[in-house]
């Protein structure tokens, strides 16, 4: 039986709120969220980051599928079957930046901070491809535009990190220079978010038994 942890909007915004000092001292520029689990993570963030007399940190958006294989051996008591998510092992890019259309619009990754943002670092297969792919179409924008000197960082936030063994990895510069954050370090369970849930109410209650407030 696979253990199900429910968390609720309350905790999600509560883990934000916490990281976010963490994250301030990286001076992000911009947010890229992986979709569909990085996108309310990243727009709570957004709150939070903001200082006064400053602009919204911009929030792009990227669509990658890794989720893909059931398997029926658990029950969830909030949507009434039984199935649990296994880490498929293909990225599938369902969406991706347009680099002409952010330069036009003065919202160029070069020369940047960026904060990438997902809601769970499982197997890290979705990170390592996001991270990879994203530096390497920054660079080729950057080489074409002569702006090849200038140093594009990225940083990682997750709401939750799973501790298990990984499938991929994330640069080494990225772990040593302390530019992955993750909220919370939690054991290999099956996390199930509140934007998931068709019930809310059912959903808040079990995380309010769990003591996920």
């Amino acid at each position: 039986m696979v253990e199900k942890t429910y968390l609720s909007y309350n905790h999600v915004h509560k883990l934000c709120q916490r990281s976010a000092e963490e994250i301030k001292k990286f001076k992000p520029d911009l947010m890229v969220a992986i979709g569909g689990g990085g996108f309310i993570p990243a727009r709570i963030l957004r709150t939070f980051l903001k200082t006064p007399g400053s602009k919204n940190i911009p929030i792009q958006a990227i669509g990658l599928s890794l989720y893909e294989e059931y398997v029926s051996n658990a029950i969830d008591p909030a949507e009434g079957v039984s199935q649990a998510e296994e880490a498929g092992v293909e990225v599938i890019r369902t969406q991706w930046l347009d680099f002409n259309t952010l330069e036009s619009h003065a919202l160029s990754l070069i020369g940047k901070n960026i904060l990438v943002v997902d809601e769970v670092d499982d197997t890290r297969t979705t990170l390592h491809y996001a991270i990879s792919e994203l530096e390497k179409d920054v660079k080729i924008q950057a080489e074409k535009l002569g702006r090849g000197d200038e140093v594009t960082k990225f940083f990682v936030f997750v709401l939750h990190n799973k501790d298990k063994p990984k499938r991929a990895q994330l640069p080494e510069e990225m772990m040593t220079e302390g530019r992955y954050i993750a909220a919370e370090t939690v054991p290999d369970v099956w996390i199930a978010y509140p934007w998931e849930a068709t019930d809310i109410d059912l959903q808040t209650k079990l995380a309010v038994e769990q003591g996920n407030i």
